[in-house]
């Protein structure tokens, strides 16, 4: 029996078994349909993405030059579990559909985690993600790539690209004066006194597309991952962190794409959870986050609840974010939807050649969620998290 043939038979067992769940969580089963609707948030709308296995985590979106739009997650039985796969769906141009998930990387023994997919300038796609050994632990983890030449349609099989233990991905590629920027951590795990203090971020850089890769450490990250880089000219970057610490969003700056300053706190809170920040056709910055921090100071290692989640809007670079909206703050209507498990957490955010602003993140972990709207939406209306909002001078 081939590989692929048993990974098929390995997802079909778990979905039999999904299915005969079913009746006892229904509601959130017969929401997941794909279908695009109207939101109870005014002005926007959403779907929930299709249920093939019982956990769904960690959403990344790709926007395509002809309007479709690709989402890629990790699902299985339980994240760091044998068999966690990456999984894609797609919404075609024109459609109010997302497409049945299709299985894209397995591997019996591993978990399959953090998707990152990359347009590359020759018009390939890349999709790379972390692949860890089942039960032991991010330090055993390496990322893995795969290649499309049809738009996602077909894939190559992954091959290892980085097989450093601890290597870890999240954000995406950034191509900056013809390099490929890749930000990256490095995963202590958990068997390590203060292991997460010792999690540090590195850029990984090809000039050669693709083909080889040099490291570039950033100083003073320890326990500030999951780097978001966005290019702000052809001399400039920023880079924003999740901190290990709950406190808040760090940003460090480079010019170069390899020297960086030591991450700074901004004034946007952080709950060890990760974030995404995308730069809009106009220039400006959106940012999805959830809005809620352990603690005002740096302190020890520690998480706080996922959630509120929010979308901010800056039009200087990062350097005030006036506008503060929630995408997801508490139980979605309908009121049959219970309010247990109020995780909403790992947001991807991008924008489309139609100006729409497009973000999909974890629902529960049970589903991901995708919301579209506008950016003037994002300005019309309020938060309940703990950051408001500052106004530029």
């Amino acid at each position: 029996m081939d590989k692929t043939r048993a990974a098929m038979i390995s997802v079909a067992a778990t979905i039999i078994w999904v299915a005969m769940a079913v009746p006892a969580r229904c509601s959130v089963y017969e929401l997941a349909d794909g279908v695009v609707r109207g939101s109870y948030l005014n002005g926007a709308k959403e779907a929930y993405l299709r249920i093939i296995l019982p956990i769904s985590h960690a959403a990344n979106l790709l926007a395509l030059p002809d309007g479709d739009l690709l989402c890629f997650w990790f699902s299985g039985a339980g994240e760091g579990g044998s068999g966690v796969s990456i999984v894609m769906s797609r919404l075609v141009q024109g459609s109010s559909r997302w497409t049945e998930p299709v299985l894209l990387s397995h591997r019996d023994g591993w978990s399959n985690q953090n998707p990152v997919p990359f347009r590359a300038p020759d018009g390939r796609l890349w999709l790379f993600h972390t692949s860890q050994k089942a039960g032991q632990g991010q330090q055993t983890a390496e990322v893995l790539a795969l290649k499309s030449q049809d738009d996602g349609q077909t894939w190559t099989a992954p091959e290892p690209l980085f097989a450093e233990p601890g290597s870890f991905d999240r954000q995406h590629l950034v191509v900056f004066n013809r390099h490929w920027l890749f930000p990256m951590y490095h995963s202590a795990g958990p068997g390590i006194i203060n292991s997460a203090q010792k999690d540090t971020s590195m850029v990984k850089i090809s000039d050669d597309d693709g083909v080889t890769w040099r490291s570039c450490e950033v100083p003073g990250s320890g326990g500030l991952v999951q780097m978001n880089i966005v290019d702000l000219s052809p001399q400039s970057l920023v880079a924003f962190f999740r901190s290990r610490y709950a406190d808040w969003i760090y940003k460090s700056v480079s010019g170069d794409g390899c020297q960086w300053s030591a991450p700074s706190p901004t004034q946007l809170p952080n709950n060890n959870s990760s974030i995404q920040v995308a730069r809009l056709r106009n220039g400006h910055l959106v940012l999805a986050f959830d809005n809620a921090q352990a603690s005002g100071s740096r302190g020890e290692p520690r998480t706080a609840p996922r959630a509120v989640l929010s979308v901010a809007l800056s039009v200087d670079d990062g350097k005030t974010w006036p506008w503060v909206r929630d995408v997801q703050a508490g139980p979605t209507p309908p009121a049959f939807l219970p309010a247990e498990a109020l995780e909403y957490s790992y947001p991807s955010i991008t924008q489309t050649p139609d100006d729409s602003i497009h973000m999909a993140f974890t629902f529960r972990r049970e589903t991901i969620k995708y919301v579209t709207f506008d950016e003037e939406w994002i300005t019309q209306g309020q938060t309940i998290g703990l950051f408001t909002g500052d106004r530029a001078k």
